[in-house]
């Protein structure tokens, strides 16, 4: 199972991730909240993960058809409640190249169906212990 490791020294909430495959990230709160905006907040980097999932599914799906997809973005906003939980994503997708309406309406639909976008549709069992 890939592993992520947040670690959290003096700093107010500066928490330095690594991932088992050797990629590092900072995030962070911004500095109205007690932080120090070096890196993103955790609801930042949930849709950062949306953001690229759908980026990455899109452009997998019109490589293997061959489709003259030559740029896309995938532009993630998102809302939070009063306790920090988001509430709402909102995805408007770019797609630049000679694709017709066909082409783009099936990469819309593709979009939706990224492994990230199917993750935050449904429900996702949580453990949480002590180690």
């Amino acid at each position: 199972m890939p592993t992520l490791t947040g670690r959290s020294g003096p700093e107010p909430y500066l928490t330095r991730i690594s991932s088992d495959t050797g990629h590092e990230l900072l995030a962070d709160e911004p500095l109205d909240n007690g932080g120090h905006n070096q890196g993103p907040t955790p609801g930042e980097l949930l849709a950062a993960s949306l953001s690229a999932c759908v980026c990455i599914t899109v452009r997998m799906y019109a490589t293997r058809k061959q489709w003259p997809l030559t740029g896309l973005e995938a532009q993630v906003s998102f809302e939070r409640n009063e306790q920090h939980t988001v509430t709402q994503l909102s995805c408007v997708l770019q797609l630049q190249g000679e694709l017709s309406e066909e082409q783009r309406l099936r990469l819309l639909r593709v979009a939706e169906l990224c492994p990230i976008h199917k993750t935050l549709m449904g429900a996702v069992p949580i453990s949480t212990a002590l180690g």
